[in-house]
């Protein structure tokens, strides 16, 4: 049987209270953080690295991370999809510094030790050592060999143009790892059509990673923090919708259909709905229904642990959740299209990612409670958070007045982190 999980001190436990709360200090404490990274990102999960579309050419490499790890997604000379830690085997250097690139092959600048894309080690200069005055100096021992000392070289998945990576050689296959009720939806918008990147936006919140993985596993918040969403019906409680999890309830997929707006039951006192508000440009809510959305307006996905797919109207992109210590992240946007699309619905799609980007008039709201989260952490680390809107209890809805989400990403969480 798990214990209750100990917190920074052996005097703090987790209060028996269910998954519906959640200690203050399950934000902060950095020890705790260390074990996250090594139980999520390192071991057990499939993490997202990227797009096909990022690497569409032989030599192409992304430089991204996995948790606090540095990686390089690489398409290799014959079209193979690699991801390899970037870290040389000679002497631990991060060799890699561009974030975007062609390349032949990759050589640390230290000793120049080189490796294929792939991760082979090719080249050590200096093995057989140097003659001199008729006798070699130095050399590496007679029985050192390559092909023990390339760079590390990750499990790769890749489904429908999109890259999953994982240090776990032992995984199981992504397929099962998503199951089938979170696969429809990931097959929904990546269903086989060659993707176009249309852009990247970065931004570094100061929070707890798990924030933003509760964030978008939050139905609640939408219609009473985004004046955008409660006011133009994108978003909001009276919108028709579903809350669907994997087995585990460690993802989540937030399905919607965006009603009129306007003024009704669920704006009654909430301050954030603006009745008078109106657009300049109302392009920006110029929606056109694509026959692939097969009726909601918005699907919110979220994988767990490392990545958020955004179908929001016609804007669609991938949210990379790079930790970075206990109380910080990179929140990394990479806005995509398909090649189908005409001029005009690329205009849309970037158009619209205006609402949701790092300084979008939707999201922006989102980092910014984030932070204040962590502020309110740090200053009381033994109060706990309260998710018992909807019950205590973990299931599928046909609503969104729940954080039903919230308890089954912390149902998981805790079975993981107890083991």
């Amino acid at each position: 049987m798990s214990q209750p999980l100990d917190g920074p001190s052996t005097a703090r436990r987790w209060n028996g209270e269910g998954t519906s709360r959640t200690p203050f200090w399950a934000y902060t404490d950095d020890s705790l953080y260390r074990r996250e990274l090594e139980r999520f990102f390192y071991s057990g999960h499939w993490n997202y690295v990227g797009l096909e579309a990022e690497i569409p050419q032989a030599g192409d490499f992304k430089r991204t991370t996995i948790g606090e790890r540095s990686v390089i997604l690489v398409r290799a000379e014959d079209g193979g999809i690699h991801v390899v830690e970037n870290v040389c085997a000679h002497r631990g250097v991060q060799f890699c510094r561009e974030r975007y690139g062609n390349r032949k092959d990759f050589t640390c600048p230290y000793h120049q030790w080189n490796y294929d894309l792939k991760g082979n080690l090719l080249g050590v200069p200096f093995r057989r050592g140097v003659k001199q005055n008729g006798k070699v100096n130095g050399g590496m021992p007679a029985d050192f060999d390559p092909k023990d000392h390339g760079l590390n070289q990750l499990a790769v998945a890749v489904r429908n143009g999109v890259v999953f990576a994982s240090f776990d050689h032992g995984i199981e296959a992504l397929e099962d790892y998503l199951g089938p009720t979170i696969l429809e939806y990931f097959d929904r918008v990546f269903d086989g059509r060659k993707l176009t990147i249309l852009g990247y936006s970065r931004q570094r919140i100061p929070g707890n990673w798990k924030l933003m993985q509760e964030n978008i596993k939050d139905p609640y918040h939408p219609g009473l923090l985004h004046t955008w969403f409660v006011t133009f019906g994108l978003w909001r409680a009276d919108n028709q919708s579903e809350l669907k999890m994997d087995a585990h309830f460690r993802h989540a997929a937030m399905i919607s259909t965006r009603g009129t707006g306007g003024k009704g039951a669920v704006t009654a006192g909430v301050s954030s709905f603006k009745e008078q508000m109106s657009l300049h440009d109302d392009r920006l809510l110029d929606v056109v229904q694509e026959p692939w959305w097969r009726g909601p307006t918005a699907v919110m996905l979220t994988l767990f642990p490392s990545v958020i797919i955004q179908q929001q109207v016609n804007s669609v992109s991938t949210r990379h959740i790079q930790p970075s210590g206990a109380d910080s992240f990179d929140f990394v946007w990479t806005h995509f299209g398909f090649e189908e699309d005409s001029p005009e619905m690329t205009r849309r799609r970037l158009r619209q990612a205006n609402l949701f980007g790092p300084g979008g008039f939707v999201s922006a709201d989102d980092g910014e409670v984030i932070e204040f989260s962590q502020d309110g952490f740090r200053q009381k680390p033994e109060h706990s958070t309260i998710a018992e809107l909807g019950g205590r209890g973990v299931e599928n809805t046909d609503h969104m007045v729940t954080e039903t989400l919230i308890r089954g990403m912390y149902d998981y969480w805790r079975k993981v982190m107890e083991q």
